[in-house]
């Protein structure tokens, strides 16, 4: 971030993405939008900053450089915008604590960022841990549904943070797992991350008319869509097979980590 250079970091992103590739990894969870506004808050180095501008030119460099012009090629992985939303404005600090603000300084100071992500095309996005106006983000249809991709127009897939789903019980707003799947699922959320509501509940609030299968039908068609464009329905061993061993620590990508790092160092005094 604090190189300002465009260019560099959309370098560095494309170098990660064909070693990621190489060994195996055909998603990242990257770029990190959120604008981290208190310097007490555990997770600022994971962002670019305070400012709605440079995170936003640094999210869409970072997405075209993971993903490039064409999905199908090898060296290309899905980036995820994360964490949707606000998750950078936790009260004093704290990760995971409440998330309060207008939707004026939602929209002007935090929304920016992830808007640019999406704008430059990215595949996925990940639901933050924190709530939004009383509601957590995993279960936020608010955010989901109709900022997400009513306004924003994003056609991909949203994951959930590790255990989010589940954890709307801590927030309580769910009394258990089956009820925070419902939440989630109804919410347009497309995949439980790690702790397993979906699998465990699904079927059974398909059953109950909880959850439609229209709308279970939609979601995964959302995530099928994204691994066709990775070109798995051709080949689902693409990534990996040992490229790694010829296709990491290449001289002209140890050069741009060079370069990056050069043009990113700050003299402080």
């Amino acid at each position: 971030s604090a190189s300002w250079d465009m260019d560099a970091i959309r370098s560095s992103a494309k170098v990660a993405a064909a070693e990621a590739a190489s060994i195996g990894y055909p998603w990242t969870f990257s770029p990190m939008c959120d604008i981290a506004a208190d310097s007490r808050w555990g997770r600022v180095s994971e962002g670019s900053g305070e400012d709605p501008y440079l995170g936003s030119r640094i999210a869409e460099n970072m997405v075209k450089g993971y993903q490039g012009d064409d999905l199908s090629d090898p060296n290309t992985v899905l980036a995820c915008v994360k964490h949707f939303a606000a998750y950078g404005a936790a009260e004093a600090g704290r990760d995971y604590n409440t998330v309060d603000m207008s939707e004026m300084m939602f929209r002007n100071l935090y929304l920016p960022p992830y808007k640019a992500a999406v704008e430059a095309g990215a595949a996925t996005v990940m639901s933050s841990f924190n709530d939004f106006d009383g509601v957590p983000a995993s279960g936020n249809g608010w955010l989901l549904q109709t900022v997400l991709r009513d306004e924003l127009g994003f056609k991909g897939f949203v994951v959930s943070d590790y255990n989010a789903v589940h954890e709307m019980t801590a927030h309580g707003v769910a009394a258990d797992g089956k009820e925070a799947a419902a939440l989630a699922m109804n919410a347009h959320l497309n995949m439980d991350m790690v702790w397993g509501d979906y699998l465990r509940y699904g079927e059974e609030l398909v059953k109950e008319g909880k959850v439609s299968e229209k709308q279970i039908d939609m979601m995964c068609r959302e995530i099928l869509i994204m691994k066709f464009r990775l070109g798995l329905f051709d080949d689902p061993y693409k990534y990996g097979n040992g490229r790694w061993k010829t296709e990491t620590y290449l001289p002209e990508n140890m050069e741009i980590a060079r370069d990056v790092a050069r043009k990113s160092m700050v003299l402080l005094k």
